[in-house]
Formats: structure tokens, C-alpha cells, sequence
């Protein structure tokens, strides 16, 4: 979460008919005491609801926990700014950080590096445990290889869909949009297959998604046409292309932010909100460093990854 306050950032563009854009201020909330309660928050919910055994949420935690550290310690590799893991009871926890510059290659190994060390451990523990024998043993490998295979499914948000999306049309709205809806299909299906009806308000959520960033879109195709850089970092915004935006999103929005009216430039009880959406509006620069025998490469490791594992498992349970 964050604030705002009137004001001009790092010497910003101003002109007499525009206002200082927002500055943000970050709260100074300790991120780590925050995950850890919505960890126990998750566990809580998770024995309530699904009448769990505490050896399995634990477990089930234990894999949540290792497949976000390894996407964050990928975005620390590659020095993203304002790194943090945010854990979502019942739904599961994502890594969110800022980064202006990024290549394919680079966004790349952030996605494989969530499932990629938890099917590692998976298929390490299963193969120890022949010898061992050991019931929980078992539940933790099945978990952890059941987990991550599932994120490793290629359909957004997922990570399998993510990196399908990363190397083949990141930069490609319309087959985004088509992808996003194929995905939207296919976890109703899948949520309805597994009888997890709780996890049928990821679609859902997709599905917002997908509306919202339509919008967004629209908004940015207009902004390319009056010469507005979209690839930039709020920071580095004018002025004068902050209440641009603004003004877009009011029009794109107009029952999230009634009452106010475009071209009106005051600051009201929404900045913080149109701020943080204007942030929204803003892409990061990726940077497409990827061939087509780069691609088949990262492609060919995606399947050995999702294969792999099930055919060991098969084979050494």
C-alpha cells in the first residue's frame, strides 16, 4: 500500500496549466510480519474449511513458501525493485516486484525459477524415500511434484502460461486476450473436474482481469497516438502525461471514480487509487532477446520439466 503526497518527483516536467503530479510514499509496514500472518491466516482457513491434518497444511505451506522464494530470488538476481511475496489465503501467494528494464531471457528464468526447485525436491525426496518408506515423506514429494506440475499447466496466470505467453506473444494483445479466455475455459473445467469449487474464483478473478486490462489497453493504444511513451517509469512521467492518464482512466471508469470529471485537475479523495492504476498503465520495456532457437530451447525445457517428473514418479513411487 502507499500514499501520495502534492508534489513534483526528481525535478518532474511542470507547466502552468498542470498540477505536480503525486509522489508516492511507501508505508513503512514490515513485509515480513505481513506474510507471516497471512500464512497463519491461510493455514487457519485451509484446517477450517477443508478439515486438513496439520502435517499436510504444513506441508502445503512449506511448498508455497519454497516455489515464491525461488521467484524471488530471481527477481533480486536481476535486481528488481520493491520485491515482496504476498500470500492469498486459500488461493495460494504471488511475488510481485518493479523492474522499468527486462528481457525475455531474464523473465524467463523469474517464471521456471517458482516450479522448477520444488520439482527438484519433489523428485529427490521420492527417490530417498524407496529406501525410507515414510508416509509423510510421501505426502511431502506428492505435494510438492503436484503443486508445481499444476503451475506449470499452460494457462495464465500460471506459470506454464506465463512463460508461453513471455516467449511467443508477450507483446501481442489480441492473442493475449485469446489465450486469457482459452485459460478462463479450461481451469472452470479443470476446478470443476477436481471438485474445488473454492478455486472457481480464480477464472473469475482472470476474467476481471482480462475486462480491466481491455480497458487498459485501449488507453494505451490512445496515448501511443499522442506520442506518450508507455514504456517508461512513473518517476520519469511529466507532468502533463499524468493528468493525461488520469483523465483516460476517468472515462474508462467513469462508476469506479464517479463524480469526477476528466480535465479537471485537482487532486481528490481517489489520487491514491488513480495513481497506482496510472502506475498501471505504464509497461515495462521488455526487451525481446530471444531467437527462434532460443525459444525451441526454453520450450523444450518447459516439457522435460512438466514430463519428467511424472514419468519418474511412475516409475520409482
Amino acid at each position: 500500500m502507499s500514499d501520495f503526497i502534492e508534489g513534483n518527483e526528481n525535478g518532474g516536467e511542470t507547466t502552468p496549466s498542470y498540477p505536480p503530479k503525486p509522489v508516492v510514499i511507501e508505508k513503512t509496514q514490515n513485509s515480513i510480519t505481513r506474510s507471516l500472518m497471512s500464512l497463519l491466516l491461510y493455514a487457519l482457513l485451509f484446517y477450517f474449511i477443508f478439515d486438513a491434518n496439520v502435517a499436510y497444511i504444513a506441508a502445503v505451506l512449506l511448498v508455497i513458501i519454497v516455489h515464491e522464494l525461488g521467484h524471488f530470488a530471481f527477481m533480486r538476481l536481476f535486481h528488481y525493485s520493491n520485491v515482496k511475496i504476498f500470500i492469498v489465503p486459500l488461493l495460494g501467494a504471488f511475488t510481485s516486484g518493479n523492474k522499468q528494464q527486462i528481457s525475455q531471457r531474464q523473465l524467463t528464468l523469474v517464471i521456471l525459477g517458482g516450479p522448477v526447485p520444488g520439482i527438484i525436491i519433489g523428485c529427490i525426496l521420492l527417490w530417498f524415500n524407496q529406501d525410507w518408506q515414510n508416509d509423510n515423506i510421501k505426502m511431502l514429494y506428492q505435494t510438492f511434484l503436484v503443486i508445481n506440475l499444476l503451475n506449470c499447466l499452460p494457462f495464465h496466470p500460471l506459470d506454464g502460461g506465463r512463460l508461453i505467453e513471455t516467449l511467443f506473444f508477450k507483446d501481442n494483445f489480441v492473442i493475449r486476450l485469446a489465450f486469457g479466455i482459452f485459460s478462463i475455459l479450461a481451469l472452470l473445467l479443470m476446478f470443476l473436474f477436481l471438485y474445488s469449487p473454492v478455486l472457481l474464483v480464480v477464472p473469475v478473478l482472470i476474467g476481471l482481469e482480462l475486462f480491466n486490462e481491455n480497458k487498459l489497453q485501449k488507453i494505451r493504444k490512445y496515448l501511443k497516438e499522442e506520442k506518450v511513451n508507455v514504456y517508461i517509469d512513473y518517476k520519469d512521467l511529466s507532468d502533463k502525461n499524468y493528468w493525461l492518464i488520469r483523465d483516460c482512466l476517468l472515462m474508462s471508469f467513469p462508476k469506479k471514480y464517479r463524480g469526477l470529471e476528466p480535465g479537471q485537475h485537482e487532486y481528490s479523495v481517489y489520487e491514491s487509487m488513480l495513481l497506482q492504476q496510472t502506475k498501471t498503465v505504464l509497461q515495462p520495456d521488455l526487451k525481446f532477446d530471444l531467437g527462434v532457437f532460443g525459444k525451441i530451447v526454453w520450450m523444450l525445457f518447459y516439457l522435460f520439466i512438466f514430463i519428467a517428473p511424472i514419468v519418474f514418479y511412475y516409475r520409482y513411487r
